[in-house]
């Protein structure tokens, strides 16, 4: 027996139930009837991996794109909007068959201003001044509104609540960055940090976001807890977050100037745990796009990006790097395993077909052997195809994929077929996970039997004599 499949198996000795009933391990040891195959998952399969910015498709797979958007793009009076230019962006992507990620700035070293016209046009104060904290391109000029103006922060709570009242729950959105509000939306204006947003006008942005999204997750910049100096209380809100300096800044390291690092502020909110429930996001250094998968790595040392990626439990990385044309050899290979450490990988390890009286009984023991859950309860499906391959009948199932977590646990998916002309001899069962994006990617199961008599499905078996 191979090692994956070993470790599936202890894993499952004790089994939880969908509806969170328990099978005690010492009744006896797992029965191995109905064994599936292990093999990776693909690297893009949906909502994880390596992201790029809007682009024809690459020579390197992907599965997200994200960008960033001028909130004066898109909001022309205090309560007036133009979504135009935002819905080209997930309509572009999702002919690529790609969900989007977004983020909304104000500000840009380098560029002309986010703020809307009509905010300008009211007085509301930039102030200008050369950022230097540009690594690694040079110092540009920056323009910093006063986040403390009550025409700014009405505007910012009504575009938040029109954003959601569109857009909440879209499929092609796969999860928005809270933004906003410092340079880039990265909530900080380093050096100058007199000129962030209040605790008070953080506090009206989150809840803003809470009330107008609550089906498309929400990642923020920084973790912060009660007691942060600068940034409100982030740590109980059903908010994920985005590590913006990845594999550079990401790991504890005790060092009091590192006191900002990724790991060290999520240890001091208390949100370690936090990837149980929310999604972790990021964005891999620039100044590391260029190396970070030679051998060896130019991460810093104690960075590095397997040591990041266990310590966050992160689904995607932003990361220009992997989408080079020139991009190819041995460098690619370790970032296509990369891509898959990322996130979720859903396992399928054992499935029996029982026939009862009315029907029959598909049992299915899931695992995740990935470092996150999938965040989002996408429809699972069952179908019946017939010798030739042809779909004859389909269910809708109940089963939830969120809270599949690493290391615990199987969980036991459980569905009643009625009896029909579907069922004939040499039926096979299949199950899969569609894409709620037109034209998205299926979720794939890490299986062998993936793929294997229908494209996006995975074979479960034939239906017993």
């Amino acid at each position: 027996m191979n090692m994956k499949l070993f470790r599936v198996l202890m894993l499952s000795a004790l089994t939880v139930v969908a509806r969170g009933q328990a099978v005690d391990p010492r009744e006896g040891p797992p029965d191995t009837s109905g064994l599936l195959h292990y093999a990776p998952a693909p690297p893009d399969n949906p909502l994880k991996g390596f992201v790029s910015y809007p682009r024809p498709q690459t020579g390197f797979p992907r599965s997200l794109e994200w960008d960033y958007i001028p909130l004066a793009a898109v909001m022309t009076g205090p309560t007036n909007f133009d979504w135009g230019p935002f819905e080209r962006k997930l309509q572009q992507a999702a002919a690529r068959g790609c969900q989007f990620i977004a983020r909304f700035y104000l500000e840009w070293p380098g560029r002309s201003t986010g703020v809307p016209r009509f905010l300008l046009d009211s007085g509301l104060l930039l102030r200008t001044w050369t950022n230097t904290n540009t690594q690694p391109w040079p110092p540009a000029v920056d323009h910093t509104p006063d986040y403390q103006d009550p025409r700014l922060r009405t505007a910012l709570t009504n575009f938040i609540h029109a954003f959601g009242a569109r857009y909440d729950g879209d499929p092609r959105l796969a999860f928005v960055q809270v933004g906003l509000l410092g340079t880039w939306g990265e909530w900080h204006n380093h050096p100058n940090h007199q000129w962030f947003a209040s605790k008070t006008v953080q506090r009206e942005l989150l809840d803003a976001y809470e009330a107008a999204f609550r089906r498309t997750k929400l990642l923020v910049r920084y973790p912060a807890g009660p007691d942060h100096p600068r940034y409100a209380d982030n740590s109980t809100r059903p908010l994920g977050y985005h590590d913006d300096s990845f594999a550079w800044a990401t790991v504890h390291t005790e060092r009091s100037e590192d006191d900002w690092f990724f790991e060290t502020l999520l240890r001091r909110a208390g949100a370690t745990n936090k990837w149980r429930t929310q999604p972790m996001g990021g964005e891999v250094r620039p100044e590391v796009w260029h190396c970070l998968f030679d051998e060896p790595s130019c991460a810093p040392r104690g960075q590095e990006f397997d040591r990041c990626v266990q310590a966050t439990h992160v689904s995607w990385l932003c990361n220009e790097g992997v989408f080079r044309p020139d991009f190819q050899g041995p460098a690619r290979e370790r970032a296509l395993r990369a891509a898959r450490r990322m996130g979720y990988e859903l396992h399928i390890f054992r499935a029996t077909t029982d026939r009862t009286d009315s029907g029959y009984t598909v049992t299915l023991w899931v695992t995740n052997t990935g470092v996150a859950p999938f965040y989002y309860d996408w429809p699972v499906e069952l179908s019946a195809l017939d010798v030739s391959g042809r779909i004859r009948a389909t269910w809708k199932t109940d089963w939830k994929l969120t809270g599949i977590l690493p290391g615990e646990p199987a969980r036991v998916w459980q569905h009643h077929l009625p009896t029909g002309a579907w069922a004939t001899r040499g039926t096979r069962l299949v199950v899969r996970v569609p894409n709620p994006m037109p034209g998205g990617r299926p979720l794939r199961f890490a299986n062998q039997e993936q793929d294997r008599h229908l494209e996006g499905w995975l074979t479960l078996g034939t239906l017993p004599p």
